[in-house]
């Protein structure tokens, strides 16, 4: 048997946990042979419904699932997790602005940072605005190092590789290689210059420059408002298997004929955009893909989408520690 993967994940009683807590109890994460520990955390005053969700995973009956903890105080939640997923975060209200909402939700990943003491975690942050939450997360831990800490972009890889293969006539197997730079918003740029499709260059396959640069990209950055304007409710099952891909990702090495996307660190990277933002890249175990190049509309997009992340950090600067 091998040793037990303990797994945090916070919004317990949520809809994008309730489409993945069971599949991470049933092996489809980390595979057939690995025993698991959920350690879920909830608001106080939703934990009844979580207790809820705890009973459905005791009837699934699970091999794999050894222990549940439920709780409240990510003190108790977090400790000795090797992996957490920080779904949890206040959704943007109505009348809201963007500013405000980096602020309320700021104020919980701060306290979140703090419960961190194991210095093996690696932390995925799920909940919007993922990118600036996992920056202000680093700079509130004092045992986070930036590589132990990513913001999730796979659903936005997802999206991307879907419309690909929609338009491309071929299952979502044959596109590969597929990046998302910059931030999880309408800002987010699909790289199609690397991409590939068969093994051939997508834009060799997918004669249509146009439909490249307008429709693919404007559908992949505007999914999940289309998504709440159809079913009244934002991406839960599709969030939820990001979220497990993210973790697959980094955890398990990366094929040869492929890469993946996700928000880390930027400072060092080899794409010129600014220091300490949390930012997506094209990955291959871990190491940025390096000397990718791309033509004059996605250089410039990805500026756009550095310059949105920039001022988000500028509007929570005062929880940067």
């Amino acid at each position: 048997m091998k040793d037990l993967i303990r797994v945090a994940v916070t919004g317990g009683a949520g809809q994008i946990c309730y489409n993945l807590l069971f599949r991470i109890a049933s092996g489809e994460m980390f595979g057939s042979g690995q025993p698991i520990a959920l350690h879920i955390l909830e608001l106080p005053q939703s934990l009844k419904a979580l207790e809820g969700v705890v009973l459905e995973l005791d009837d699934c009956a699970y091999p794999l699932l050894q222990e549940v903890r439920i709780g409240s105080d990510p003190n108790e939640i977090f400790d000795g997790v090797d992996y957490a997923i920080l779904v949890g975060a206040k959704p943007r209200g109505k009348g809201m602005e963007r500013a405000d909402l980096l602020q309320e939700n700021a104020k919980i990943f701060v306290e979140q940072a703090k419960a961190f003491t194991n210095p093996n975690v690696r932390v995925l942050v799920v909940g919007n605005p993922c990118n600036t939450n996992a920056l202000v997360l680093l700079h509130n831990s004092e045992h986070l190092k930036p590589d132990q800490v990513r913001s999730m972009m796979r659903l936005d890889q997802n999206r991307a590789i879907s419309q690909l293969s929609t338009k491309a006539k071929v299952s979502v197997g044959e596109v590969k290689n597929v990046a998302v730079y910059g931030n999880h918003s309408p800002t987010m740029v699909v790289d199609y210059c690397n991409a590939k499709i068969f093994g051939k260059s997508a834009m060799d396959v997918i004669k249509d420059r146009n439909w490249l640069q307008g429709e693919m990209m404007t559908t992949v950055q505007k999914r999940g408002g289309q998504i709440i304007e159809a079913r009244g409710f934002s991406s839960a099952a599709s969030a939820a298997n990001a979220a497990l891909d993210a973790i697959c990702d980094w955890h398990f090495p990366t094929p040869n004929d492929n890469w993946y996307s996700a928000g880390v660190y930027s400072t060092g990277n080899p794409y010129n955009i600014a220091d300490d933002l949390y930012f997506s890249f094209p990955l291959k175990d871990d190491v940025i893909v390096p000397n990718l190049e791309f033509d004059e509309f996605i250089a410039e997009k990805i500026k756009h989408t550095e310059k949105e992340l920039l001022a988000e950090r500028d509007a929570v600067k005062k929880f940067l520690s």
